[in-house]
């Protein structure tokens, strides 16, 4: 009987160390849902473990065969270069291994319910209040009336861009909010000060601001600090901050559905507006540019420097 593939787990890494143990610990509970199956996860760039040192516990194991999943929520330079560039190296480094990668985590409806959960915790904690502490009470169950405010990432990939939006109009349909806006903690606008003001432009008294994170970490923490300024010069508007989805069963079993995915080579990866492939406006430059791996310097949100093509991603 042919071993299946080990799961290996690709993160972005965050200066935040509770962000990076949070990775850290969801990799753990992978390994004890699947006690079958060798599980390792690592970070492309600021926190330990890289993915190198990951890989090569796999392979102390025996492991010559991966399924690596990015644990990502957008197809951003991340999942279309860094990471098959590094799988690339690996690759070179670990005669006789091969991979199979996974798609993104992308907005899938089990994550969706995740994120309506954190609007409803939020609705229901007057505590969350970001300009009165104490609040005006609980609102469960009275969408109607909220707006929310779901803050993505922000990348220098319009399709990693448009994929927030999408995330945003899915989480809109059929749930009865009075409207789902989109904004960008870092390299894309609006901003979150931008977007809560387009929220109150459009007549809305009561917002939840929705970060679309994974885990905690130093930008989900900065938008809701920057939602608090807002909400402070705000008095006449209520600005709760809702959590990030965090470690749920939803995403255990949304990472063991993209990795059997890559196992079965069923990837469907989007490729239509992809900027490495396709010449949109403004960015004609990307298109077919070399996969590199590279390093970011610190992760302030400024990251100077360009992504690479993702030829071999598809």
């Amino acid at each position: 009987m042919t071993t299946p593939p080990a799961l290996l787990l690709v993160g972005h890494g965050t200066r935040d160390d509770a962000g990076a143990e949070a990775f850290r610990s969801f990799v753990r509970d992978l390994g004890r849902r699947r006690p079958d199956l060798p599980v390792a996860g690592g970070f492309i760039e600021l926190s330990p473990p890289p993915l190198a040192d990951a890989v090569s516990d796999l392979t102390g194991r025996g492991v010559r065969r991966f399924a690596a999943v990015p644990l990502m929520l957008v197809s951003a330079g991340h999942a279309k270069g860094d990471i098959p560039a590094a799988l690339a190296r690996e690759k070179l480094r670990h005669p006789g291994t091969s991979y199979a990668y996974g798609r993104p985590l992308g907005p899938h409806p089990s994550l969706l319910e995740v994120l309506e959960r954190r609007v409803d915790e939020a609705l229901a904690d007057p505590g969350r209040d970001l300009g009165t502490p104490g609040g005006t009470g609980s609102f469960p169950g009275d969408r109607a009336r909220t707006t929310v405010l779901l803050v993505g990432r922000g990348s220098t990939d319009p399709d990693a861009n448009a994929e927030v939006h999408k995330a945003a109009r899915l989480l809109w349909e059929g749930r009865g909010y009075a409207g789902v806006e989109t904004a960008f903690v870092s390299l894309a606008a609006p901003d979150v000060p931008a977007g809560l003001e387009r929220c109150r432009r459009l007549g809305a008294d009561r917002i939840v601001v929705l970060p679309y994170f994974l885990f905690t970490g130093i930008l989900p923490e900065r938008v809701r600090q920057q939602a608090e300024g807002w909400a402070k010069a705000h008095p006449e508007t209520e600005v709760r901050c809702a959590d990030v989805m965090g470690p749920t069963d939803e995403l255990a079993e949304l990472v063991w559905e993209r990795y059997e995915e890559a196992v079965r080579g069923d990837l469907r990866m989007n490729c239509d507006t992809c900027v490495y492939r396709v010449a949109l406006p403004g960015f004609e430059d990307k298109v077919g540019m070399p996969q590199q791996p590279h390093h970011h310097p610190d992760d302030d949100g400024h990251h100077h420097h360009h992504h690479g093509g993702h030829a071999h991603a598809h």
